[in-house]
């Protein structure tokens, strides 16, 4: 602990909440907060952005109002490729899937929170140390844009926080117990241009995904359109697996090697909830941080923005009542919503995803229209389906079958 003088902290500014880390989660619990009349600061490094295909689920678009005009992109359909060149063509049926850029959707979800009242800065975040009241004082380097000036060593009081800041976390590392338990998948795109002359398989509503032990031994490869430009990318925890020369063989595969490379991200992917996401005093974990990215499918953008939203009420709730316990609701709330799905992707990366056999299995099955239909209603969603018990009753033979060698790949 630190301790400062009663004049120390009337020269400090205050805040009710600071946010580490303007991604969705971040920019999203910085919204909600500034919305219902809180004092926000949302730090953020400015100028990072994550490697993503950048899906956008309708449920997504509706419980966060995410205006039409944000997407660069709507997929209508998704190919699943084997290793041994099956092509299964899945529709979506009666609606689509949103992509956004990272690089401009980011922004204008933290210009939105700056709207609402959010005080922006741009810095990096150093540690946290207490008051001699118990206050928290915030210490960061600050600079005054992303590319002028030099970094200051600033510090501010926050009554709570919400660690937002990715991967490998540094306030989750010096705040919350546990979180080094998290085990990460490292990912890799190239967003490049699309010509006016494109291939002829090409479809700029189609979003492809390759399962082959090439591409990812043990996650998938992409190419998933963003309007002008497409997001090529692939996933490993394999450390000595080359995800730059993956992805180099992928746009050589999908006839892309020659399109103009705009700019190229790589970054850790957590792969696994946080067992907790609280330091049962005043700080909560959200996004990355408190690792909800759904394995198997590496999808994040939805379960970073509920997750924000979640940080954000239970540190209201904090606020309003002086009870620690509200912290935990977050990770509470989340995992009786989505934890089933989260162990059921987890078990099928483990599964099918081992090998090619069982990549080409996986493909095999997802030609199967009962397969589709729950998939996507799940995704879209983000709820289970329950109303359709036969078929999943069909789908578990099916499996069955493939499993047992019963069924021909």
């Amino acid at each position: 602990m630190t301790s400062s003088s009663p004049s120390t902290h009337a020269a400090m500014e205050t805040f009710d909440v600071v946010v580490v880390g303007g991604g969705p989660a971040g920019a999203t619990a910085a919204h909600d907060l500034a919305r219902q009349g809180r004092s926000v600061l949302l730090l953020d490094r400015a100028g990072r952005i994550k490697p993503c295909g950048g899906a956008i689920p309708p449920r997504a678009i509706k419980d966060f109002q995410i205006p039409d005009e944000m997407l660069v992109a709507k997929a209508r359909s998704a190919r699943m490729i084997s290793p041994k060149d099956n092509r299964v063509d899945i529709p979506i049926d009666n609606g689509f899937v949103g992509m956004v850029d990272r690089e401009h959707f980011d922004e204008w979800l933290r210009v939105r929170a700056a709207e609402c009242g959010a005080v922006r800065r741009i810095g990096t975040f150093d540690k946290i140390t207490r008051g001699d009241d118990g206050v928290s004082i915030v210490h960061f380097e600050q600079r005054e844009t992303a590319t002028k000036g030099f970094s200051v060593p600033t510090q501010v009081r926050a009554r709570s926080i919400i660690g937002a800041d990715g991967a490998k976390s540094k306030v989750a590392s010096q705040q919350v117990k546990g979180a080094e338990r998290t085990k990460y998948v490292f990912a890799y795109h190239e967003i490049i241009k699309a010509p006016e002359v494109k291939t002829p398989d090409y479809d700029a509503s189609r979003c492809d995904v390759y399962y082959r032990g090439s591409v990812s031994p043990d996650f998938y490869g992409w190419v998933f359109p963003h309007g002008n430009t497409l997001s090529v990318g692939t996933g490993s925890a394999d450390k000595g697996f080359s995800l730059r020369g993956s992805v180099a063989k992928l746009r050589e595969t999908a006839g892309m090697s020659d399109w103009e490379t705009l700019r190229r991200e790589g970054a850790p992917l957590p792969m696994k909830p946080l067992p907790r996401w609280d330091n049962g005093r005043d700080v909560v974990l959200a996004g990355d941080a408190a690792g909800v990215v759904a394995s198997a499918s590496g999808e994040g953008i939805y379960y970073a923005m509920y997750g924000g939203r979640l940080a954000a009420e239970s540190v209201q709730a904090l606020l309003s009542t002086g009870d620690v316990r509200s912290l935990k609701s977050a990770r509470k709330t989340f995992m009786k919503q989505h934890g089933m799905v989260f162990r059921v992707l987890s078990v099928m990366q483990w599964f099918w995803y081992a090998n090619e056999k069982r990549r080409e299995s996986f493909v095999k099955i997802c030609e199967d229209r009962d397969v589709q239909q729950l998939t996507f209603e799940s995704y879209m969603n983000k709820e289970l389906v329950r109303k359709k018990p036969m078929a999943h009753v069909r789908i578990f033979f099916k499996d069955m079958a493939h499993l047992l060698g019963l069924a021909k790949a």
